[in-house]
């Protein structure tokens, strides 16, 4: 995501500061960094919102100092910004619950590695996925369900505590990178995997390399890249004059094992961040 908005800084010479807190939990310093941001008057922030409220009154801030903002990748409660621009996160989750009915055929238990309470993105995948677990396959129960906190050892804990207390579960979803992560190392601690169904949500290095090896069964990837870049265009669009839509979808993808060696594949799961990020 970084590499994408530093690419769209270069193709639309403007200058991208970059900055986040060291944790996805830490919503106050995400707020100290966004209303810094707003008192350097910069000319438009983007915003990826580790809460749906937190950043509710730096919005507002932002909107009287007449600075455009995009909230991209997880969403806010607010209004009071430019675009909204994201994948289309409840759709993922429906994605996700379709593979991973396929992988069971349609019958047995499963759970859910939720991320965290109050991450927009996350929850919207989790309701897809619940909703059409529920709508489509009635033979499919939801037995077991636990946040991971956006922690990879918390998800490896919840895991170990499902596959105890469900020794006959049958697939598993994770809404998030961390917890997709700690969900195939519990698998392989347990010698569980290929045996429990595993669809995962987001495509890092690790969890490629887990869909390889067989431990899971289909990820479903957003283009972080892409996100990146099309929220630096977002707002260099509005500063030439022309309007943006106010929700800008972009559609996941499940990728399996067979997808790896397609070009479009590698082109989004491997984009060259190396080139952007120094």
């Amino acid at each position: 995501m970084q590499a994408g908005a530093l690419a769209a800084g270069q193709d639309l010479k403007v200058d991208v500061l970059w900055n986040g807190p060291p944790s996805e939990t830490d919503y106050n310093r995400q707020v100290q960094i966004v209303d810094s941001m707003i008192a350097r008057q910069v000319d438009g922030l983007a915003v990826a919102a580790q809460d749906r409220t937190t950043l509710n009154a730096s919005l507002d801030r932002a909107a009287a100092a007449r600075i455009p903002v995009v909230v991209f990748d997880s969403g806010v409660d607010s209004t009071n910004y430019l675009t909204y621009l994201a994948t289309n996160n409840y759709q993922g989750g429906q994605m996700a619950a379709r593979k991973l009915a396929a992988l069971v055929n349609g019958k047995g238990k499963v759970a859910m590695i939720m991320h965290a309470p109050g991450s927009k993105s996350t929850m919207d995948r989790e309701s897809g996925f619940e909703d059409v677990m529920r709508q489509e396959f009635p033979g499919v129960a939801l037995a077991a369900r636990q946040y991971s906190l956006s922690e990879r050892s918390k998800a490896m804990a919840a895991v170990e505590n499902f596959l105890t207390a469900q020794p006959d579960l049958a697939g598993m979803f994770a809404s998030a990178e961390p917890g997709s992560v700690g969900g195939a190392l519990a698998l392989k601690a347990r010698g569980a995997e290929g045996k429990v169904r595993y669809v995962a949500f987001d495509a890092s290095e690790d969890l490629v390399e887990d869909l390889r090896d067989g431990t899971i069964d289909a990820l479903v990837a957003q283009d972080p890249f892409r996100m990146g870049y099309q929220a630096v265009k977002t707002l260099v669009d509005k500063l030439h004059g022309t309007d943006p839509a106010k929700m800008i979808d972009l559609s996941a993808r499940v990728v399996t094992k067979g997808d790896l060696e397609k070009p479009e594949i590698k082109a989004l799961l491997f984009p060259n961040v190396k080139k952007y990020l120094h």
